[in-house]
């Protein structure tokens, strides 16, 4: 009996499930799987060894957000799954996010494993692609890749996509192709063309290799993909074929926004409540203070220092009668939208970027209820889903 076809999606594993939208992308793909039947795995990218991204996060203290960088004692270049995690990196994310579950391992791994526990009560399965019992099996295969001179191809389809004028978020002209991957210790290293792979190492793909070695390792029929994927997956376009593999559809992530509660907005509103043009949510509230104000000249007879200071007391006028309609407008946009704009505002765009870019996953991850929702909500007619949080 064949594997059940997978929808796959996955994200190089961060601190807190960090960001907010490796949450979103694993429910779309659990959504996907159970509307045609198929199982939904979430890759955790662990061999990836960007420390900088895995690390830096967002929490709050105090009422505030503030950012954060976790340290790892472990040799530069080691690979995510492998940094530790301690009894000091489980209290500070506990100050950061509050109470945490105990992480399955002393590893980041482990810590995000535990994080995901309500995903995968929810039927998602992880996977762990430096598994040895998943890895192992696939390393001759890798080895026979590698002989085939894949990066010719990829170098090629760079510069057909840069004259396409494409968007072209890794360059395999720069970027290798293949690392070296210590097992023991996670220690990852470049690996150059004809290099020979050390002793006891791994072949461990660049970015533009992984998605085939995901349909090496799983039946993937589908994968829910952000827009930098979507860009950097084009890059492997003429390698299926080289490999005997047959290329999965690719399903573009649903952006999610989490509302507070006793807000309404609408998906339209979103871009203007983000520049804070409060009077283009509302009609106008009457007359606004600064048009009873009249601007007149100061009297000739007056001497030139007198003058600059009549100028200047009306230009200090109208800017506080300016705040005053922005206050009116303001006042306005909460009558529609249910509270204050700019609450909604610095919740939805903190540090004015989109909320699931920035905040880490573990507040969904802790609210099932909210979890359901959004699941709910994905249903593939929409790109853009707002969820009030419950």
């Amino acid at each position: 009996m064949s594997p059940a076809p997978v929808i796959a999606t996955g994200q190089q594993i961060g601190a807190g499930w960090s960001p907010a939208l490796s949450v979103a992308k694993a429910l779309a793909a659990l959504a996907e799987a159970r509307r045609t039947g198929a199982e939904a795995v979430y890759w955790l990218a662990d061999e990836d060894h960007d420390r900088a991204e895995v690390a830096s996060v967002v929490g709050e203290k105090e009422g505030r957000l503030v950012r954060h960088r976790f340290r790892f004692e472990a040799r530069a270049g080691t690979a995510t799954g492998w940094l530790p995690w301690t009894g000091a990196h489980q209290a500070g994310a506990t100050a950061l996010w509050g109470p945490l579950p105990e992480p399955q391992e002393p590893t980041l791994r482990g810590h995000v494993l535990a994080l995901g526990q309500p995903l995968w009560d929810r039927g998602l399965r992880p996977f762990s692609p430096t598994a040895p019992s998943v890895r192992e099996p696939i390393l001759a295969e890798l080895e026979r890749w590698r002989t085939l001179d894949l990066e010719t191809p990829l170098m090629r389809q760079a510069e057909r996509l840069e004259a396409e004028g494409a968007p072209l978020p890794l360059d395999p002209r720069t970027q290798a192709a293949w690392f070296s991957l210590d097992p023991r210790s996670g220690h990852r290293q470049r690996l150059e063309r004809g290099a020979p792979l050390p002793a006891g190492h791994w072949l461990s793909p660049g970015a533009a290799i992984r998605p085939l070695m995901q349909s090496l390792m799983l039946p993937v029929a589908a994968v829910v993909l952000g827009p930098s994927e979507q860009a950097y997956w084009r890059l492997c376009e003429p390698l299926w074929a080289r490999v005997d593999l047959a290329a999965p559809r690719i399903l573009p992530r649903p952006s999610v926004y989490v509302v507070p509660p006793g807000f309404q907005i609408t998906a339209g509103q979103l871009g203007t409540l983000r520049l804070g043009a409060w009077e283009q949510l509302a009609s106008r509230p009457g007359t606004l203070p600064s048009a009873r104000f009249q601007v007149v000249d100061p009297l000739p007879e007056w001497s030139a220092a007198l003058q600059a200071r009549f100028r200047q007391e009306l230009a200090r006028t109208g800017n506080r009668l300016g705040k005053l309609d922005r206050r009116l407008r303001r006042e306005a946009a909460a009558a529609l939208l249910g509270g204050d704009p700019e609450r909604l505002r610095q919740a939805l765009f903190p540090f004015d970027v989109p909320q699931e870019r920035v905040m880490p996953g573990v507040p969904w991850l802790r609210q099932g209820a909210l979890l359901d929702r959004i699941l709910d909500r994905m249903d593939g007619s929409t790109s853009l889903i707002l969820v009030e949080e419950p």
